[in-house]
């Protein structure tokens, strides 16, 4: 079977990126990489998602790089994963879970049709 290379395909790329991959990164390395992919038309979810701060700051970056005829912005939901650590005791020994779910993509590409504590549900386009 022949090799597939980008661009010989008329699907939506989808990039799940795991936890432990974004761990060891720093706050601008993540939010880079998140752009790239989604200038590039992917959509992207991230196994343990964004803090606030990185979220706002993903928002901020992707505001100065939106333009008419090129990247339209992103489009970006989040729930949060229940622990096991998730109760009193562990949010008073500062185990508080903030592990989420996120899904970005293309604002002109992703519409979403419901969100709650446990799906998202969202229709992707071809453009």
């Amino acid at each position: 079977m022949p090799e597939v290379k980008r661009g010989d395909h008329d699907g939506i790329q989808i990039d799940l990126i795991s936890g432990a991959r974004m761990e060891n990164m720093r706050s601008m390395e993540k939010i880079r990489l998140i752009l790239d992919s989604v200038r590039d038309g992917k959509i992207v979810i991230l196994e343990d998602g964004l803090s606030p701060d990185e979220e706002s700051k993903l928002i901020e970056v992707t505001m100065t790089e939106i333009s008419p005829d090129n990247f339209s912005g992103i489009e970006i939901e989040t729930y949060p994963h229940k622990s096991s650590d998730s109760g009193f005791l562990g949010k008073l020994m500062g185990r508080d879970s903030t592990k989420k779910l996120t899904v970005i993509g293309p604002a002109n590409q992703i519409e979403t049709l419901h969100k709650d504590e446990t799906l998202i549900s969202a229709l992707i386009s071809r453009k």
